[in-house]
């Protein structure tokens, strides 16, 4: 592990311990869970960047709209009489889970958002095949 902190630095490795961990944990309570709504809600351009400060009172928004990611905080033994702070809490869990699956993407300044598709290369090698679908009549 000391090489790959030399390798990598001491941040990079210690943010995969901590996402191997929540996604370990996240698999025990959502196993087998449908997610596929609040994946989709990224990947049409939702974004939620989450403020433990604030509360959901602040974030009500975005997480109120989408109340199945609040029902999915029942499977870790929350009610609706929780506190905001907890609430909150379990709500990035769940989205920590779906970012330590790779399902979405997490950066500091965004928040949570839609997971960052891959670009193929172009098999004439000349940059990236274009990101479209083809028609069907």
């Amino acid at each position: 592990m000391e090489y790959e902190g030399e390798l990598k630095g001491g941040d990079t490795v210690a943010r995969e311990l901590i996402r191997t961990a929540v996604g370990k944990i996240y698999d025990h309570y959502f196993e087998g869970a449908n997610v596929g709504h609040i994946i989709q809600w990224f990947d049409l351009g939702g974004s939620l960047k989450l403020d433990e400060k604030r509360g959901l009172g602040h974030h009500g928004e975005a997480t109120r709209r989408d109340s199945r990611l609040m029902e999915k905080t029942k499977a870790l033994g929350l009610t609706h009489n929780e506190p905001d702070p907890v609430r909150a809490s379990a709500a990035e869990f769940v989205l920590e889970g779906l970012y330590a699956h790779r399902r979405i993407s997490r950066s500091e300044e965004r928040g949570f958002a839609a997971e960052e598709k891959k670009r193929e290369p172009r098999e004439d090698g000349k940059g990236e095949r274009p990101n479209f679908r083809r028609q069907y009549n």
